[in-house]
């Protein structure tokens, strides 16, 4: 089955993503307007794939045991995001497909970094968003590479945005714990919103990996040392937060690999109130109808449980737990990175 490509203009995709926040839209729109989205999400699939490749030569140049995964983003997340940028542009939106390499340190981090800015793709950087030298409020730390695509031989992608983040393994531990949360609060931290305790916990424990791997602390948070390890522990007490993770944690069912050991693509659906996670593989030449699945789960999910779906791509079953250990609600990495913060 071919990649899907851009069936419709960029003002159409634009007047999609109007109508997808419209609170008076009718279910005929909605629909349409879906359709349209839908499409356009999956046309980055091929441009993203070309990149991941690329991305992944890179990492393994750097560090052999470096994690690659890539993904289409989430329709609520589009949602959410067009909500809280009203003016934003649908087809300017940058970061529907990204993919993402975590190394096991900073160094590693700037030296993949400037692998790719001095490497001789065609694709244009557009945007270098560095958040180690300048951490966001929330706390997230990392290397975003934004580009835009650019082929002789598949012009149809031509100018689609695809994101390239880069962290270090501290750095995703710090991000899964923090979705994870979020998850079960049903609440979007990442995106600086909710439970007021529980974000300057996770701006603090940021600022303290930050002082571990010698990078620039987080704004509004103590630069000593020991200040933040007191305010630090203040929280984490108040929180309860290693007994609420290890719970986290436990609440899931084992997954059961066998099934799904095959696919290239995996939908995987978390329903924390269920305690079940569920990953169904695809095969390269079923990307579409891995699409259109992603779409219908995704409308048919009560987003008041706290329940996601995402589609994904990476090497295998046990790449696919690590790479995104908050659908399987492993915070293990981060606990430790805490207890050692706490010493």
């Amino acid at each position: 089955m071919p990649w899907a490509i851009p069936a419709y203009s960029k003002s159409e995709v634009d007047r999609a993503g109007k109508a997808l926040i419209n609170p008076s839209i009718t279910t005929n729109e909605l629909q349409h307007a879906l359709a349209v989205m839908n499409n356009w999400r999956a046309s980055h699939s091929f441009p993203l794939n070309t990149m991941q490749v690329g991305l992944r030569r890179r990492a393994k140049q750097i560090d052999n045991n470096a994690l690659i995964a890539q993904r289409i983003k989430r329709m609520n997340s589009i949602e959410m995001k067009l909500r809280r940028y009203p003016t934003m542009k649908m087809s300017q939106m940058q970061d529907i497909g990204g993919c993402r390499a975590v190394v096991k340190n900073v160094a590693q981090v700037r030296a993949l970094a400037i692998a790719h800015q001095e490497s001789s793709v065609k694709h244009a950087l557009l945007r270098t968003d560095d958040y180690l030298k300048t951490p966001k409020d929330s706390g997230y730390r990392g290397i975003h590479l934004i580009y835009r695509y650019f082929s002789d031989r598949s012009e149809s992608y031509n100018g689609l945005s695809i994101e390239i983040q880069l962290r270090s393994l501290l750095q995703h531990a710090w991000a899964t714990a923090v979705e994870t949360v979020g998850t079960f609060l049903k609440q979007s931290l990442k995106s600086s919103q909710g439970h007021e305790e529980w974000l300057r916990f996770f701006t603090v424990m940021s600022s303290a990996i930050a002082l571990r791997e010698r990078t620039a602390v987080v704004p509004n948070t103590p630069s000593a040392r020991r200040d933040l390890v007191n305010e630090l522990r203040e929280l984490a007490s108040a929180l309860d937060v290693k007994r609420r993770l290890q719970a986290y944690g436990d609440t899931l069912k084992a997954l059961d690999e066998s099934s799904v050991a095959d696919g290239q693509y995996f939908l995987m659906t978390l329903d924390p109130r269920a305690d079940t996670v569920t990953v169904r593989s695809y095969h390269r030449t079923d990307l579409e109808h891995a699409t259109n699945d992603y779409l219908r789960i995704e409308r048919s999910l009560d987003d008041s449980t706290g329940a996601e779906a995402v589609l994904v791509s990476v090497d295998s079953i046990s790449a696919l737990k690590k790479a995104y250990p908050n659908y399987f609600l492993d915070t293990r990495a981060f606990i430790t990175a805490l207890d050692q913060a706490l010493k």
